[in-house]
């Protein structure tokens, strides 16, 4: 496909990667030459340096036979704008970032009036990926498919698991438990295990099945499943603004600590029912003051990675119980802090991508089948995918025993959704016509489910 994208920052150069990486045909726009230059060298892409919102400028990028354009500037307005004159010179199909809370009620009006596909808020999904982090605190990521009937979560091997130690072919019997494990995260190695692998102490594990049965998993393996009763958020940005109001409306009690006086007054009119704290989240006194050592959950929103880290670092000695958060932006500090135990690190950008990811991929998938939901794991190292199965193919109405031989290498079939009965899949289980399939992988690239198949 052949893809414009306006604005290279952290969102728009992540969105530009994941897409180049897919094979697309991508042109990036922005008025930063060193930004364009960088990134274009990067990516080996089209680069065209200019303002985005001027026809002129978008005329250059293509934008009269683009399939899409991404808009990812700082400015919402000129997201929009750029849309609006892509779409009347000829794109196919526009994205807007869109960030400020106050269009969040207008948004479709906008995308109905003004042709856009899609908008796109990092702050609004890093947030709503927070909340669901703080109702199931024992896991790292959370991510469900087929509605929320299925959940993929992912967590660590401590020492006194019952899983250290374990094969997983011995797992079922041992936990009296039904759920599949189907990602194991070890070291720089991520890995699909068969059911001769043995689970170690520090392995972040992946497993899938429907809620009622991942609770009975972690019940199983001694691990708190209850939702936290308060949090502690430091910093005051929209990301801790849009989580403040979920995790209100869900019960929780929400203190904000943040530097700025005028940011505090806006928000304590917004948000009347959370605490908020005029004052810097990283002074230990200030932080024991508030209550560090007693909060069940800790959230460091503060726009710099490092202070972020190092925060939760000292909630973490503090607080050894407490559910951790931590918002990142670059990814090689992912790389670094992955084996420090900060709990879960969130980056708001890979979150963005990975919505525009399964965006193009649905998209530009075949008719046999569609791409329902699209997670992008570790980085990006492993993809879980929820296809619906539209016709006969290869790969249905048959046991998936007959398949052994026929799939990829690194390829598990996690799940099938059969009129709404969610089934853990074994040697019998069959694939039909109109089914929802979870396929983990991997490989990357899949847009449909016979790309599973050698």
């Amino acid at each position: 496909m052949q893809i414009v994208i306006v604005g290279c920052g952290n969102v728009g150069g992540s969105i530009a990667r994941s897409l180049s990486k897919e094979g697309h045909d991508v042109t990036i726009v922005d008025n930063d030459i060193q930004e364009v230059k960088d990134l274009s060298v990067e990516l080996d892409v089209m680069a065209i340096e200019g303002n985005g919102s001027t026809l002129d400028v978008l005329l250059q990028a293509g934008v009269q036979t683009a399939d899409l354009l991404i808009a990812t500037t700082e400015s919402d307005e000129k997201n929009i704008l750029c849309c609006l004159l892509a779409k009347k010179a000829g794109t196919k199909n526009t994205i807007a970032r869109v960030r400020n809370p106050e269009y969040k009620k207008e948004i479709d009006f906008i995308k109905e009036e003004l042709g856009l596909s899609m908008s796109i808020n990092p702050e609004l999904s890093a947030a709503a990926e927070i909340a669901r982090l703080l109702k199931f605190p024992t896991a790292i990521e959370i991510d469900t498919f087929a509605a929320g009937k299925v959940e993929l979560l992912k967590f660590e091997v401590t020492s006194e698991s019952p899983l250290s130690g374990m094969a997983l072919k011995t797992m079922h019997k041992k936990l009296n438990t039904d759920v599949l494990v189907c990602i194991v995260e070890r070291g720089t190695e991520t890995l699909i295990p068969n059911g001769e692998f043995e689970l170690s102490e520090g392995d972040k594990v992946s497993v899938i099945g429907t809620g009622k049965k991942a609770s009975l998993f972690f019940k199983a393996i001694n691990l708190n499943q209850g939702k936290v009763k308060n949090c502690m958020i430091v910093g005051g940005g929209e990301t801790s603004f849009y989580l403040s109001k979920m995790l209100i409306q869900s019960g929780v009690d929400v203190k904000i600590i943040e530097r700025d006086k005028k940011r505090c007054e806006e928000l304590a009119e917004a948000l009347p029912e959370a605490i908020i704290i005029n004052g810097d989240g990283s002074d230990k006194s200030l932080l024991g003051e508030e209550g560090i050592e007693s909060t069940e959950s800790f959230v460091s929103l503060s726009n710099h990675d490092e202070e972020n880290v190092m925060m939760s670092i000292y909630a973490k000695k503090v607080n050894p119980k407490a559910k951790l958060v931590t918002k990142v932006h670059r990814s090689a500090y992912e790389d670094i802090i992955g084996d420090m135990n900060l709990g879960s690190i969130i980056n708001p950008k890979f979150l963005t991508a990975e919505e525009i990811v399964k965006y193009v991929r649905a998209m530009s998938n075949t008719v046999d089948s569609d791409i329902e939901a699209l997670y992008q794991i570790n980085q990006g190292k492993a993809e879980a995918l929820e296809f619906i199965v539209k016709d006969s193919s290869a790969l249905t109405n048959k046991p998936l025993s007959e398949l052994n031989g026929k799939l990829k290498q690194n390829v598990i079939i996690a799940s099938i959704i059969h009129k709404g009965i969610v089934e853990t899949p074994n040697g019998s289980s069959k694939i039909l016509e109109g089914d929802r399939v979870v396929v983990v992988t991997t490989e990357t690239g899949f847009s449909d489910i016979s790309d599973i198949l050698e």
